[in-house]
């Protein structure tokens, strides 16, 4: 197969995009899949290297911080670096750092290969994203990114599943073995079939000619912002909220340098984050979405098997169930959503009406009590991701409207950087909100309960106090549900103000 003379920045050579599609799609899986796989296996974890659980937390933590540091940065890397030779480095890091983990004999040891993991991992969405932007016309892209949309949604889903009947069945370490299959995979069938074209070996050599001017105050920025950042929102609740000291300090640090990175970025003439692009109002619009879409999924995917565990009773593979069904119904919908997105229907009536059936679902969940069955929730579920494809789908549509196609690293790593941001900010917002609304609750359940109003004679008082807690708390998931539905429906009308999109339109966007 030739290539294709109106993609001339395309990786996929003389050979199909579609296999292309599939090649850079495996190891992005198995990065998004490692967010949530060793979530249920922390306790096991800590056990076996002799420390508590609340420090085991770190190795979640670690990760994430080193992830967000390199994710807004990985546009400027490719470029740098080069796209294909970039991806590699990241897939052998991230495979070599997982079978570290697995080995891991301490907690210093484990952290220290979860920062490596997090590097690595961190690069794989935001190239994969460009690869799929630069190699399909803008016909095709909304079908060819419901491919990598069955990885960003599916993946969370699956992870808490795969993790729980790896750790029951075998043992913990098999939750970072299993990365290195799938990554000495995707480093041969990249290096078989992936291609840097000319163009994109032209621009880089362009960039070095003019001498490479190292963003050393930017990146330093990068680090100190996003890193305390994603430190606070993962910490935020377990320290008590600005009641901590550490807290303040890293808050403090963070709002100085994200504004101060803001404002060198944009005067800077090669910054290591091109804010600039958000000059394009499609893309901004399509960053402030994604955002929303990280929120929405992330803390959804950790709020109904954390209530079906601490609620219903439920063990870890059936908590990690409900999340599965709905993953079922997704990689159903996702081509549906590509085959209609642009063709049928605008991408940005499709974005409307999704998150409306977003709200809708967070209602239902409102309903939800204490007698809920496994098919109630899981029913809930379904209603809640069915609509996720028609919002990811059709803004990979619209979102590089606007944006130079040699820009397209940078705005691949910006719009996955506001997914992971806005899943994370989602999980400190969703955990925060539980704890304060249970206390909330539980004040004032408890204050109707007195010797004198029945309670107290002849009565189980311990049975009683659990009665409250366990309504305290579902109370407070119904509030949280009410949230999200907020949430989504007031960024709802965002998506009108996206563009149209030509049904016969080739070209990558200008």
């Amino acid at each position: 197969m030739a290539p294709n003379p109106d993609l001339p920045r395309s990786a996929a050579g003389p050979n199909s995009p579609w296999l292309l599609a599939v090649v850079v799609s495996i190891a992005t899986f198995m990065e998004v899949l490692d967010t949530t796989i060793a979530n249920v296996a922390l306790r096991h974890i800590a056990g076996s290297l002799s420390t508590s659980e609340d420090e085991s937390t770190y190795i979640l933590t670690s990760y994430l911080v080193s992830n967000a540091i390199i994710l807004p940065i990985s546009g400027w890397l490719s470029n740098v670096i080069g796209r294909k030779r970039f991806y590699m480095i990241c897939v052998a890091l991230f495979t070599a750092s997982s079978v570290a983990c697995a080995f891991a004999t301490s907690l210093p040891m484990m952290l220290v290969f979860r920062v490596i993991q997090g590097m690595g991992g961190g690069g794989l969405a935001p190239t994969e994203q460009s690869i799929f932007a630069d190699s399909f016309t803008q016909r095709q892209r909304a079908l060819a990114f419901s491919l990598y949309g069955f990885t960003v949604v599916t993946a969370p889903a699956v992870g808490p599943v795969l993790g729980g009947f790896l750790t029951d069945n075998y043992s913990w370490h098999w939750v970072f073995l299993i990365n290195l299959p799938v990554g000495l995979l995707s480093l041969f069938l990249t290096w078989r079939y992936v291609y840097d074209s000319p163009l994109v070996q032209a621009d880089r050599l362009r960039l070095l000619a003019r001498g490479l001017r190292i963003d050393y105050f930017g990146f330093l920025l990068v680090v100190l912002g996003f890193g305390s950042l994603q430190i606070v929102l993962d910490r935020f609740e377990r320290l008590d909220g600005f009641s901590s000291t550490s807290i303040d300090i890293l808050v403090a640090i963070t709002t100085v340098s994200l504004i101060a990175l803001v404002i060198w970025e944009l005067i800077e003439k090669q910054p290591v984050m091109n804010l600039r692009l958000l000059k394009s109002a499609p893309f901004a619009i399509s960053n402030v979405v994604m955002f929303l879409f990280g929120f929405i999924i992330v803390s959804t995917t950790q709020l109904l098997p954390q209530l079906t565990q601490e609620l219903l009773g439920y063990d870890a593979l059936t908590a990690g169930m409900t999340l599965g069904v709905g993953a079922a119904v997704t990689v159903m919908v996702m081509p549906i959503a590509g085959i209609v997105t642009g063709r049928v229907f605008q991408p940005k009536y499709l974005i409307f009406a999704a998150l409306v059936g977003v709200a809708w679902a967070m209602w239902r969940a409102t309903g939800l009590d204490l007698n809920a069955s496994f098919d109630t929730v899981s029913g809930l579920r379904m209603s809640q991701v069915v609509c996720l494809p028609f919002v990811f789908i059709p803004l990979s549509a619209v979102q590089f409207i606007g944006v130079p196609p040699d820009k397209n690293p940078d705005a691949s790593a910006l719009i996955n950087l506001m997914r992971n941001l806005g899943g994370s900010v989602g999980v400190s917002v969703v955990t925060t909100q539980l704890q304060w609304r249970g206390q909330f609750h539980h004040a004032r359940l408890a204050e109707g309960i007195t010797p004198y109003n029945g309670y107290g004679y002849g009565t189980n008082l311990g049975s009683i106090a659990r009665a409250v807690v366990a309504q305290a708390t579902m109370l407070s998931y119904i509030d949280v549900f009410t949230i999200l539905a907020v949430i989504a429906v007031i960024t709802a009308p965002l998506a009108l103000f996206l563009p149209r999109v030509s049904k016969g339109a080739q070209s990558v966007g200008h």
